[in-house]
C-alpha cells in the first residue's frame, strides 16, 4: 500500500504524530496495509461510491477505500491526536476526504449520505465499545425512517463474539436479540478473522469483518413490539415460551402466532418471531 498510494508506513504516521492507542476510546490500531485493504474489498466495488467511516485513526482503512476508487470518504474520528494525520491523507487525495471530529453515537449518519452520489457504504473498524450499538443505530435510526436504509452494505470489524451473535439463527448457542433483528432486516455473512496480533495493542479477543446487506422487503413488524417480545423471550432463554413470555401475553399470545408454548427461545425462527411481535 505505501508503494502504491506513495503515504508513509503507518507504523510510521504513528511515531510521527505519537498516537498511542487510547483504552477509553476503544482504540486498537490495524497497521497492516494488506488486512485493510482485504477489509475494504469485502465491501465490494468503490468505484463511484460515498464511503462513511467510523473511527478511522491514523488513516489505514481510509487509505485502502480511497486506493479503491471511493468516490468520497466522510471519515468520523473523536480523538483530534488523529486529526493531522488524516489531513495528510486528505491532502493525498484532494476533494475525496472529509473528515468531521465528533462522536459517532451523536451523529446523524442519514444526513451526511443526504445528497451522496453512488451508492453509499459504511465501513469501519469499530471501537468494541461502542460497535453493537451503532449498527442497532443504522438498524433502527431515530423514529424508524423506514426501509430500505440510507445505506446499501455495512462492512464491519467486530469481536468475534458479536459477529457470531449478528449471523446466527435458530437452534444456535450464539441465537439471541441481535441475530433476530439482523437476520429481519439483513443479510449477513462473516467474511474472515483477524487475530489479536494484527492490532496494536492486541485486543484479548479474536475480531471477524462481517458484511451486511439490507433486505429489499423484510416482513413487516414494528420494531418496538419485536424488541419487547424477543427481550422477554432471551431473558430466561431456558425457560419455554409459555413462561418467558408471561410479561407479554403467555399462552394466550403463543396461540394467536400459532406457536407450541413448551418450545424454547433458541429454536424460533426470526419469522416466527415477527409473527409473535404482529400478535402482541
Amino acid at each position: 500500500m505505501a508503494a502504491l498510494d506513495g503515504l508513509p508506513r503507518l507504523s510510521e504516521v504513528i511515531q510521527h504524530h505519537g498516537l498511542d492507542a487510547k483504552k477509553a476510546l476503544g482504540q486498537n490500531f490495524l497497521l497492516d496495509l494488506n488486512l485493510t485493504q482485504k477489509i475494504a474489498r469485502t465491501a465490494g466495488s468503490l468505484e463511484g461510491a460515498t464511503v462513511i467511516e467510523v473511527g478511522p485513526g491514523p488513516g489505514g482503512l481510509t487509505r485502502a477505500i480511497l486506493a479503491l476508487g471511493a468516490r468520497r470518504v466522510i471519515a468520523i474520528e473523536r480523538d483530534s491526536r488523529c486529526l493531522p494525520a488524516l489531513a495528510e491523507i486528505a491532502a493525498h487525495y484532494p476533494g475525496r476526504l472529509t473528515v468531521i471530529e465528533g462522536d459517532a453515537l451523536k451523529t446523524d449518519f442519514a444526513a451526511l449520505a443526504a445528497g451522496a452520489e453512488g451508492p453509499v457504504k459504511i465501513i469501519a473498524n469499530l471501537p468494541y465499545n461502542i460497535g453493537t450499538q451503532l449498527l442497532i443505530n443504522w438498524l433502527l435510526p431515530e423514529k424508524e425512517k423506514g426501509w430500505p436504509p440510507f445505506w446499501d452494505s455495512l462492512t464491519l470489524l467486530l469481536q468475534k463474539e458479536v459477529v457470531e451473535r449478528i449471523t446466527a439463527s435458530e437452534d444456535d448457542d450464539h441465537y439471541g436479540r441481535l441475530g433476530v433483528l439482523c437476520g429481519w432486516l439483513t443479510e449477513a455473512r462473516a467474511a474472515f478473522d483477524i487475530p489479536p496480533q494484527a492490532f496494536v495493542p492486541p485486543p484479548k479477543v479474536t475480531s471477524t469483518v462481517v458484511h451486511l446487506t439490507p433486505r429489499p422487503a423484510p416482513l413487516p413488524c414494528a420494531a418496538g413490539k419485536l424488541e419487547r417480545i424477543t427481550a422477554a423471550a432471551f431473558g430466561q432463554r431456558r425457560k419455554m415460551l409459555r413462561q418467558s413470555l408471561k410479561p407479554v401475553g403467555g399462552e394466550a399470545l403463543l396461540s394467536r402466532a400459532g406457536i407450541d408454548p413448551s418450545r424454547r427461545a433458541e429454536t424460533l425462527s426470526v419469522e416466527e418471531f415477527i409473527a409473535l411481535a404482529n400478535c402482541l
